[in-house]
């Protein structure tokens, strides 16, 4: 009995030690009007303005992922991904969690509004020539900076 009580435990550890040990995955999106100006949203968590975008829910896709935050976080909709812009993966790129950021360009459109006033204080559009690169939350400074640079990146 006891043997069987020890693989058990064993096994849930291997068990709760994937689940627990592997980054998640998210995505943020680099939302560009037709005007050509940039929409960065201001968290509510930390003050700082950041490219819009979230965790991939269970079942869900990245492209689906990418509709669904740009939509919660700012009201636009997605007319088109442009680019793979890159892939982060730093294990402290987010303070909070190990996550993989996949990053994408996308045209959009619509009215920008506040749905998710929990996370989201501010959304506001900037041109290229006054984006707050320094002041950005997590990475997003870095993506942007990778965007503005044409590359595609793998960090």
């Amino acid at each position: 009995m006891l043997q069987s009580t020890r693989s058990l435990w064993r096994f849930g550890q291997t068990v709760l030690g994937i689940i627990f040990r592997h980054p998640i995955t998210g995505t943020s999106i680099i939302p560009i009007l037709p005007d050509g100006r940039i929409v960065l949203i201001r968290r509510s968590d930390n003050g700082r303005w950041s490219l819009p975008g979230g965790m991939v829910d269970w079942g869900e896709d990245v492209k689906s992922a990418a509709h669904r935050e740009l939509m919660e976080e700012t009201g636009l909709d997605i007319v088109k991904i442009r680019r793979l812009v890159g892939v982060y993966s730093s294990p402290d790129r987010d303070p909070r969690i190990h996550s993989i950021c996949i990053v994408v360009e996308a045209e959009v459109q619509g009215e920008m509004e506040i749905q998710d006033k929990l996370e989201v204080m501010e959304i506001q559009a900037f041109p290229f020539s006054s984006l707050p690169l320094p002041q950005m939350s997590h990475d997003h400074g870095q993506q942007l900076q990778d965007y503005l640079n044409g590359l595609t990146t793998l960090a």
